[in-house]
C-alpha cells in the first residue's frame, strides 16, 4: 500500500493562526498513493518569492522503491500568507532488485486554480507518459512557461490567451536546437493558425480543462498519449 498523509498542526508565522494541514497524495506511475511526509515538529515558513528548486520534494514511493518529484506542500492561511508546510527527512526504501515492467495506469489529475496549478497539472501528465527529471526549461519561452526533461521540452500556457502560431513555432524551434521532442499544453486553446503549424511541424497539442486532464488537441497528441515516452 503506498504512504498516506497525515495531519499536522501549522501555525501561521505572520498571524500566529493555528490550521490543520494535510498533504495531498499524488499517483506514482505504478499507481499506488504517494504523499511527503510531514514535520509535525517544524515550523512552517511564508513564500515570499518563488523559486522553481523550492517548488518541488522528492518523495520516494513505499511500493515500488521509485523516486519522483512532486509540488512541494503549501497552505494559504485567511490573512493571506502563502505557508510552506515543513517535510521530514525519511530514510530511502529500496529499490527491488528486478522490477517488472509497470503498466500505466489512468491518469489521475489535479484540479487547475492558478497558473502554479497548471505547470503542476503538465508536469504530472508528463511524469505519467513516462518523462523523467522534470524541470524548469534553462531557456525561457517568449510566453508561457517552460519545461524540461530528457530529450524533450514542453510549454505550458497558463492565461486565457489561446497560444499563436508564433508560440508553437518558437518551441518547434527552440527544441530543434537541443536535438530534443517538443510538446505544448494551453488553457485557452490554440488560434487555427497555431493548430495548422502545429500539425505541419509534429508538434502535440494538449488543452487542459479545469479538472488538469490534458485533453488531446490533433493526432500528434493522441499518438503521444497513447504511446507515452
Amino acid at each position: 500500500m503506498g504512504a498516506m498523509s497525515e495531519s499536522v498542526s501549522v501555525r501561521c508565522p505572520a498571524c500566529r493562526r493555528e490550521h490543520f494541514y494535510e498533504a495531498p497524495s499524488y499517483p506514482c506511475v505504478c499507481g499506488a498513493p504517494v504523499a511527503p511526509a510531514l514535520d509535525g515538529h517544524g515550523t512552517a515558513t511564508a513564500v515570499a518569492h518563488r523559486a522553481w528548486d523550492e517548488e518541488w520534494v522528492t518523495v520516494r514511493c513505499a511500493d515500488c522503491g521509485r523516486d519522483s518529484q512532486w509540488p512541494y506542500p503549501e497552505l494559504g492561511c485567511g490573512c493571506g500568507t502563502v505557508l510552506r508546510v515543513p517535510v521530514a527527512t525519511t530514510s530511502a526504501v529500496p529499490s527491488p532488485e528486478a522490477a517488472a515492467p509497470v503498466r500505466r495506469r489512468a491518469f489521475q489529475p489535479v484540479a487547475i486554480r492558478t497558473a502554479r496549478d497548471a505547470v503542476t497539472a503538465a508536469a504530472l501528465y508528463l511524469r505519467w507518459l513516462g518523462y523523467r527529471n522534470i524541470r524548469r526549461a534553462d531557456q525561457r519561452p517568449p510566453a508561457g512557461i517552460g519545461l524540461a526533461a530528457a530529450g524533450l521540452l514542453a510549454q505550458v500556457e497558463p492565461t486565457v490567451r489561446p497560444a499563436s502560431r508564433r508560440d508553437v513555432e518558437c518551441l518547434w524551434l527552440t527544441a530543434m536546437t537541443e536535438s530534443a521532442s517538443c510538446v505544448y499544453f494551453s488553457l485557452a486553446g490554440y488560434s487555427p493558425d497555431a493548430r495548422t503549424r502545429a500539425d505541419a511541424l509534429g508538434v502535440p497539442l494538449f488543452v487542459l480543462d479545469l479538472t488538469g486532464t490534458p485533453q488531446a488537441v490533433n493526432a500528434h497528441a493522441d499518438e503521444l498519449d497513447a504511446a507515452g515516452a
